[in-house]
């Protein structure tokens, strides 16, 4: 019966096994003899399964899935040949010791997603180990995406090219942020949308509906981006309001979208009626910035000269105060990674010596924010190749005059 229900997006055998072997790789090179995934989208993405288990890898074994619920769906899911039921993570350390002969000597763990406390509980199953941060190699993994993920996130781009095309079909004067919002993402779900999206850091959000008219996008906030909106509430203050959506208003709409276990975030302008002309300037300025930053993305450049060229390109149109935030509180990247999470390493920063490499994909979104008056920008999904660059969004890169 688990069969018949499983979803098709299974992860090939091969691609599993690929990835295990390089971040054994990543391993020996950095001496470490064991991981230990405990994150969903990690252990997802070297197990191919995402129920509740914990991930243990060693140089000199085949990898142990340990699964507490549910084991036929892990089982039906996972091409991982070692698939064992736990009742409890406090089982883990005897079934290695019985299976292994002991534990790794040097233990790497998540330290930039692990809570201490449950770092300590985990230092005292795993006795005599020796504990390093195996963040950098989980991630160094993952930040390469391989054909079969690119070829997933190409699903997951069309499957936002049509939610934007409903967005230019449904925007009218007189809706609510927040009215627009839900009708948007009551349609990304009859797509395949996943109604969630996956961010690493504890203080993150992930949101679907960023969605700013008029004023509501000139102001700022506490999201660490160029814009915020307002949100609804103070314990929510972010993306789509309570305003009113106008005639003529300047509507930047930023929509997350997550399919197969990989994201998608684009942002578009959007207008009923005619464009204000400052706004409308802003707008396409963004729009020269991001392809005249894309044809500079290759293989062997560094993340901060990209950032450079962007914000040079920002004062060179005129732009520099409203570009990347207000004055004294702008952000300090112009692209992020994206894959199984929403925003992943590297960032494309101002400070990131960090060399673009193939298989890299990036949101990059050169965005405006003119305070108390509109947001101008725009959002779209590159993929470093080994080239140069190409686009993975299939959006147009327009403003939408609907």
């Amino acid at each position: 019966m688990i069969d018949k229900l499983l979803p098709l997006d299974l992860t090939p055998a091969t691609e599993i096994s690929q990835r295990i072997q390089t971040l054994k790789e990543k391993m020996a090179q950095a001496g470490v003899d064991g991981v230990f995934l405990t994150h969903r989208p990690d252990y997802y993405y070297f197990s191919g399964s995402a129920q509740d288990a914990w991930l243990y890898v060693t140089l000199e074994h085949e990898p142990l899935l340990f699964v507490k619920k549910y084991l036929p769906r892990a089982v039906a899911e996972s091409p991982l040949t070692q698939i064992i039921q736990v009742l409890s993570v406090t089982e883990i350390p005897q079934i290695i010791q019985d299976s292994h002969g002991g534990f790794a000597k040097t233990m790497g763990i998540a330290f930039d997603l692990v809570p201490v406390r449950d770092f300590r509980f985990y230092q005292s199953l795993f006795f005599g180990c020796a504990w390093q941060d195996a963040s950098p190699l989980i991630i160094s993994c993952r930040a390469i995406k391989s054909e079969y993920e690119i070829g997933i996130m190409r699903d997951v781009a069309k499957i936002s090219s049509r939610v934007f095309d409903f967005i230019a079909e449904n925007l009218e004067p007189g809706i609510r942020e927040t009215d627009l919002a839900g009708r948007i993402e009551a349609f990304a779900r009859t797509q395949g949308h996943s109604g969630r999206l996956q961010v690493r850091h504890y203080r993150s959000v992930g949101f679907t509906f960023h969605i700013m008219g008029g004023a509501s996008g000139g102001q700022s906030g506490a999201l660490d981006s160029p814009v915020c909106g307002t949100g609804m509430y103070t314990a929510f203050p972010f993306g789509a309001g309570t305003r009113v959506i106008e005639k003529n208003d300047p509507v930047l709409i930023d929509f997350g979208t997550m399919a197969f276990g990989y994201h998608m975030d684009e942002s578009r302008m959007f207008v009923t009626g005619k464009m204000d002309r400052r706004a409308d300037a802003a707008s396409r300025a963004a729009i020269d910035i991001l392809f005249h930053i894309k044809e500079a993305m290759k293989p062997g450049v560094a993340m901060k000269t990209i950032f450079q060229i962007a914000v040079t390109m920002a004062d060179r149109f005129g732009y520099g105060e409203q570009f990347l935030g207000f004055p004294g509180l702008k952000s300090k990247f112009i692209g992020h990674g994206i894959g199984l999470e929403l925003v992943e390493d590297p960032i494309i920063s101002k400070g990131r010596s960090t060399l673009l490499e193939p298989g890299m994909v990036f949101a990059v979104e050169p965005k405006f924010i003119f305070k108390d008056r509109f947001a101008a920008g725009i959002e779209s999904v590159i993929q470093i190749t080994e080239t140069g660059s190409r686009f993975l969004s299939t959006i147009p890169n327009k403003v939408f005059m609907v």
